[in-house]
């Protein structure tokens, strides 16, 4: 049993797919996804892009293939990364085809813009053939029409049924190895959906809020969205979807995730907003110490505390703390116990110092 209990988050148990190489559901780690925004069939960026996201953390990237020549871009592309790439297909069910035979690992289809159940068969033949899972992706601004006309509106109901529909049609092709969303911008409508989705099936929930905006907004849209979702034990891979650099993107779900112990990568800052008992700059030496420490990958978390009032305690928890104190002279914390005294104009070095010895301990060990 855990020590602190009220931290537990009881995951559902969902059936465990592959895309790629990497696990999504069951027990495996929640993954964090993000997608490229340049063209793909401009080869150099994308893997250029993808490459930049894995080293953020992306577990799985994904491309758009709006036309034939994107498709078989994939072909050159996935030679040139680590991660596995999903091929996102709207509208034309023949691209889905062309980048499953291209080596895509995962089909992102949108139920509601393929067409015919004869093409969507068509799409699953293709993903046997290639080894290849899919994304049932449905979403809430492009339902299919008959849906749309029995519930007016889109809604969780509609969502649902969307999704229920094509893993019906996907089981019956004797074909299980996908994952569903059901994503809306609407926090309350996608949050619904998923609810009512995880009570009715045990596939892998590929959550996010779809098109959730700018960096600040989106992000806090995001935060909401999926952790009211994750902290419920809902959820097995997401995506932060912002109108943003899509580094900021896997930024921002790893810290969605280290905000609910759930998953941790780098390093977690504790750190408190400052006020007139600060004994050196906080906001500034916070700033600077997440720039500096950006590279570190290994899970530590340190706490930065200008003074004496919750300092200690915060430093109780953490593997590196600081505190201030006066004249100049401020507490260093290690494994929660006072260590060593370092001066204001120091701060920086001896934090960054410290936690990549801490880092390098981690690797070692």
């Amino acid at each position: 049993m855990s020590i602190r209990p009220f931290r537990d988050i009881k995951r559902r148990k969902t059936k465990k797919i592959k895309v790629g190489k990497v696990e999504v559901g069951g027990d495996a780690p929640i993954s964090v996804q993000s997608m490229t925004n340049t063209l793909t069939t401009d080869i150099k960026k994308t893997i250029y892009q993808i490459n930049e996201l894995a080293e953020a953390g992306a577990d799985i990237v994904r491309v758009s293939c709006p036309d034939q020549e994107s498709s078989y871009a994939i072909k050159k592309i996935i030679k040139n990364i680590k991660v596995p790439l999903v091929a996102d297909i709207h509208y034309h069910y023949k691209r889905a085809i062309e980048a499953a035979d291209s080596g895509a690992d995962c089909l992102r289809i949108n139920p509601g813009n393929i067409g015919s159940k004869d093409r969507v068969k068509e799409i699953i033949k293709a993903a046997k053939e290639n080894n290849c899972s899919l994304r049932i992706g449905v979403n809430a601004g492009s339902l299919d029409k008959k849906i749309l006309e029995k519930y007016k509106e889109p809604c969780p109901e509609a969502l649902v049924e969307s999704a229920l529909n094509n893993i019906k049609l996907i089981e019956d092709e004797n074909f299980f190895n996908f994952k569903i969303s059901v994503k809306s911008s609407d926090v309350f409508l996608a949050t619904k959906a998923y609810r009512i989705l995880s009570s009715k099936c045990n596939y892998p929930l590929h959550l996010g809020i779809t098109e959730a905006g700018s960096l600040k907004s989106g992000s806090v849209k995001s935060s909401i969205g999926m952790g009211i979702l994750l902290m419920e034990g809902i959820g097995d891979t997401i995506r932060v979807s912002l109108s943003e650099n899509p580094i900021e993107e896997v930024k921002i779900g790893y810290e969605i995730l280290k905000s609910l112990n759930l998953r941790h990568r780098g390093v977690n800052i504790i750190s408190c907003p400052s006020c007139a008992r600060q004994a050196f700059p906080v906001i500034d030496t916070v700033k600077i110490l997440e720039q500096k420490l950006s590279h570190i990958k290994s899970p530590i978390t340190i706490s930065i505390i200008g003074c004496v009032v919750n300092g200690p305690g915060e430093a109780a928890q953490t593997q590196i703390g600081l505190t201030g104190g006066g004249q100049g002279n401020h507490m260093m914390y290690l494994s929660g116990v006072p260590h060593h005294k370092v001066a204001s104009d120091k701060i920086i070095k001896e934090v960054v110092n410290l936690v990549e010895k801490k880092s390098k301990e981690l690797i070692n060990n």
